[in-house]
C-alpha cells in the first residue's frame, strides 16, 4: 500500500471538514464587530493587561452556548427561531422577534458608525464610503448564492488576523502578558468593574445563537455533519478570542503605558501611529473596517432569517427575489435605515449603542433559557440532549451570563449605581 493511499482516510475525512466548516467561523468572528473592537480597545488602553485573562473564561462560554447552538440546528434540520415559536407559540415569538428587531437595527446602525469612522481614517467622507458599502452588502446577498457569499465571509473572518499583526507590531512584553493571562485580579472601581461586565457582555448577544443555526439549516448540514460542525464552532471561538486578545494587547503596549486616553476604535487607530508605527496603526484601522463591513451584512441577514422563520416565509440566500420577497425585505430594509441613520447629521450614536446592548440583554436571558429547554428535550433531540456534566456547565454558564446581563443593563439605565 502506498503513502498515498494510507492518506486516503484522512484526505477525506479533510475535505468533509472543509465543506462543513463556515457557520462556526463565522458567527464567532462577527462577534467582534464594531462594538467588541470598542471595547477592547478601551479595555487596553485603561487597563493594560489586566482583563486578558477573562478571554479564557469568555471563550469557554462562548464555546459551550455556540456548541448547543450548532447540535439544535443539524439535528432538529430547524432555525432556532422556529423551534421557539413550536415551543413557545406564535405571540411569545412576536415579542421576543419584536425586541431582536429593534435591537439589531441599533446594532446594525453601530457597524455602519464603524464603517464611517475607519473610512475617515484614511480620509474617506461618510457619505461615499456608508452608501457604497451598503450597496456593496445588499447586491453581494441579494445576487449571490449560500456558497459564494460564505465563502466572502470566511475570508473576511482570516482578515481578523490584521489584529494579530497590529498586536505583534507594538511589541509588547511577553512574559508580562502571559503572567496577566494566567493571573485573575479584580479590582473593586467603577470604571473597571463596568468594563469588566462589558466585556463579557460583547462575547455572546442573541442573534448570533439565531444565526449560526439558521446557517447551518441553510447551508444543508445534517446529524452526519455533526462532529464537523462542533469543530467549526470551536475553531471559530478560539479564533475570535485570540484575535480580542491581541486588540487589548495591541492598545496596551502602545496607549496604556503611555496614558493616552481614548474613547472608540477610531481614536485607538489614530493612537496607534505614533506609538507603534504606521503599519500597525494601518492594519488596526483596516480591522476595524473588515470588522464593521462584515457585521453589517450578517446582523440584517440574521434578522431576516429569523423574522422568516418565526412565521413560516420561505428563507435563504439561494434563493431569488421571487421565491422569498420576505425575507430580502427584511434585510433591504435594515441595510438602508442602518446606512440611512448614520448619514443623518447626528453628533453621537452612543444612545443607539446603549439601547442595543440594553435590549441584548433583556433578550439574552431568555433565548438561553429556551435553548437549555431545547437541548434537553428528548423527544426533539433523542440522544443528543446534554449529558450531565454539560448541562451542569451550560447551567453554570447560562447563570453566569445571566447575572452579568442583568447587571449590565442595570447599570446601562441607571449609571450613577457604580458611583
Amino acid at each position: 500500500m502506498t503513502l498515498w493511499q494510507r492518506l486516503k482516510p484522512i484526505r477525506a475525512r479533510l475535505l468533509m471538514l472543509l465543506a462543513v466548516v463556515g457557520p462556526g467561523i463565522i458567527t464567532a468572528n462577527v462577534d467582534n464587530d464594531a462594538g467588541g473592537i470598542t471595547t477592547y480597545s478601551v479595555a487596553g488602553a485603561r487597563y493594560g493587561y489586566s482583563l486578558l485573562w477573562m478571554l479564557i473564561l469568555t471563550t469557554l462560554a462562548l464555546m459551550v452556548v455556540q456548541e448547543m447552538s450548532a447540535r439544535l440546528g443539524v439535528v432538529t434540520g430547524k432555525g432556532l427561531a422556529d423551534l421557539i415559536r413550536e415551543s413557545l407559540g406564535v405571540r411569545a415569538t412576536t415579542a421576543i422577534i419584536g425586541i431582536l428587531l429593534i435591537a439589531n437595527l441599533a446594532n446594525t446602525v453601530s457597524e455602519f458608525a464603524g464603517v464611517a469612522a475607519s473610512m475617515e481614517i484614511f480620509g474617506v467622507s461618510k457619505y461615499i464610503s456608508v452608501p457604497l458599502v451598503a450597496l456593496g452588502v445588499w447586491l453581494l446577498i441579494v445576487k449571490g448564492t449560500y456558497r459564494s457569499v460564505e465563502r466572502i465571509f470566511l475570508v473576511a473572518s482570516g482578515l481578523y488576523l490584521a489584529y494579530v499583526a497590529s498586536g505583534i507590531l507594538a511589541r509588547p512584553p511577553w512574559p508580562a502578558i502571559l503572567q496577566q493571562a494566567i493571573t485573575p485580579s479584580f479590582h473593586f472601581e467603577a470604571g473597571y468593574v463596568t468594563l469588566f461586565i462589558t466585556v463579557i457582555g460583547t462575547t455572546i448577544a442573541p442573534w448570533m445563537q439565531f444565526y449560526q443555526q439558521s446557517a447551518i439549516v441553510d447551508k444543508g448540514l445534517k446529524v452526519t455533519d455533526y462532529a464537523y460542525e462542533r469543530l467549526d464552532v470551536m475553531v471559530g471561538t478560539l479564533l475570535t478570542d485570540i484575535v480580542a486578545a491581541f486588540i487589548i494587547i495591541a492598545c496596551a503596549a502602545t496607549l496604556f503605558v503611555n496614558g493616552v486616553p481614548i474613547e472608540t476604535a477610531k481614536d485607538a487607530a489614530l493612537a496607534l501611529r505614533p506609538l507603534a508605527g504606521p503599519y500597525a496603526a494601518t492594519l488596526f484601522a483596516f480591522g476595524l473596517l473588515n470588522a464593521s463591513v462584515f457585521s453589517a451584512a450578517i446582523l440584517p441577514l440574521s434578522t431576516a432569517y429569523v423574522v422568516c422563520e418565526a412565521f413560516g416565509w420561505e428563507s435563504g440566500i439561494s434563493r431569488s427575489l421571487k421565491e422569498a420577497p420576505v425575507f430580502f425585505g427584511v434585510y433591504t430594509a435594515l441595510i438602508v435605515l442602518g446606512a440611512g441613520i448614520i448619514l443623518l447629521p447626528i453628533k453621537s450614536l452612543i444612545d443607539a449603542m446603549l439601547a442595543s446592548q440594553t435590549l441584548n440583554g433583556v433578550l439574552l436571558p431568555v433565548i438561553l433559557v429556551v435553548m437549555l429547554r431545547l437541548i434537553n428535550d428528548k423527544r426533539l433531540m433523542g440522544r443528543f440532549v446534554n449529558g450531565r456534566v454539560f448541562n451542569i456547565l451550560a447551567w453554570a454558564t447560562v447563570a453566569v451570563l445571566i447575572a452579568l446581563t442583568v447587571i449590565l443593563v442595570i447599570t446601562s439605565v441607571f449609571p450613577d449605581l457604580l458611583g
